[in-house]
């Protein structure tokens, strides 16, 4: 085992500052992947700064009908709440979908925006990886990869961010707020993830040293008719093979807002714009909802085995789209 220490926060300057003082210091909030990473040798910091005391666990109402989520409120206190309920439907179903009880309730919103990939290649400290060992290869896009990405991948990494939360977010345009040294700051989540290129281990634009305080999602009328449906192997918990998030809103028979976005198909949650720009001011009907799809699909590069995602995320957007707009039917 290897030693590392471990000091408990209660105030956000002092976790900031043994941040910036350590650049292999990890925030320790529910420890539902960090620790497992630690226990199979991918993580090793040097210290733990276990932030579950920081006063950042409340949800807040915002005007308009927005919200700021702390980054220290648990999954299972995000999924319950009555405003994410309300306001945000399929944000919470995501939550639900995501992982046991048991891992909701320790599991927090800060974390799950950090957490790694579940790409057994990085998981493996015996085999090459690209994110764990810069410049070691990616024997995923050779070896087993049916569940691995089709949109944003390249030839130097292939896995899948493995949040269902985190693609909820990313349809109702979440904002990231942090603290460094220097201050409060903030970053869209759409711009929160790196794109993989060549540099698959650098994985956010966090800047060095910074701790997450929350997460600000705007006022989006459209998200109070929402959805999140979660594909996977088996019924019982597990990560998805294909996900979506998506808000309609429907008037007269033609879309007047729509939100999408894809999960378990790219290196971070994907943002549908090209699937949202088609369907904006035509009819809410399955044949524009499959043509959307379409053009949002159509940049996909597949593997071997993981073509059938294609055809998995076209029937999902069809499908979820028509619920909803029958829901705003009635």
């Amino acid at each position: 085992m290897r030693e590392f220490g471990y000091q408990r926060v209660f105030d956000v300057s002092g976790a900031v500052a043994l941040l910036g003082s350590d650049p292999k210091a990890r925030c320790l909030g529910g420890g539902t992947n960090l620790v497992d990473l630690m226990k199979g040798g991918v993580e090793r910091p040097s210290q733990l700064i276990d932030v579950r005391e920081l006063p950042l666990d409340r949800i807040e109402a915002r005007g308009g009908g927005g919200l700021r989520i702390g980054a220290t409120v648990t999954n299972s206190e995000l999924a319950a709440h009555p405003e994410v309920r309300r306001h945000y439907p399929a944000l919470a179903q995501a939550v639900l979908a995501g992982a046991s009880g048991q891992l909701r309730n320790m599991a927090t919103v800060g974390g799950n925006l950090l957490q790694r990939t579940r790409c057994g290649y990085f998981t493996d400290t015996s085999k090459p990886c690209n994110k764990r060992d810069p410049g070691s290869g990616c024997p995923a896009v050779e070896g087993e990869h049916h569940n691995h990405a089709i949109l944003g991948a390249s030839a130097h990494c292939v896995a899948v961010h493995p949040s269902d939360m985190g693609v909820a977010l990313s349809a109702f345009d979440a904002v990231v707020e942090y603290e460094t040294a220097d201050g409060p700051g903030e970053v869209p989540l759409a711009e929160f993830y790196l794109p993989v290129g060549e540099t698959p281990h650098l994985e956010t634009a966090l800047p060095s040293g910074a701790l997450i305080t929350g997460i600000a999602l705007p006022p989006a009328p459209v998200a109070a008719r929402s959805r999140y449906r979660k594909v996977r192997e088996r019924a019982s918990y597990a990560f998805a093979i294909g996900s979506i998030a998506a808000a309609l809103d429907v008037r007269d028979g033609m879309v007047s807002d729509v939100r999408l976005a894809f999960g378990a198909v790219a290196s971070r949650p994907w943002r549908a714009r090209e699937a949202e720009r088609a369907l904006i001011g035509g009819p809410a009907s399955a044949d524009a909802f499959a043509a959307a799809a379409d053009a949002e699909l159509s940049a996909a590069e597949t593997l071997p085995h993981n073509g059938y995602k294609v055809t998995l995320m076209r029937n999902l957007v069809v499908a979820v789209l028509a619920e909803l707009a029958e829901e705003g039917a009635r």
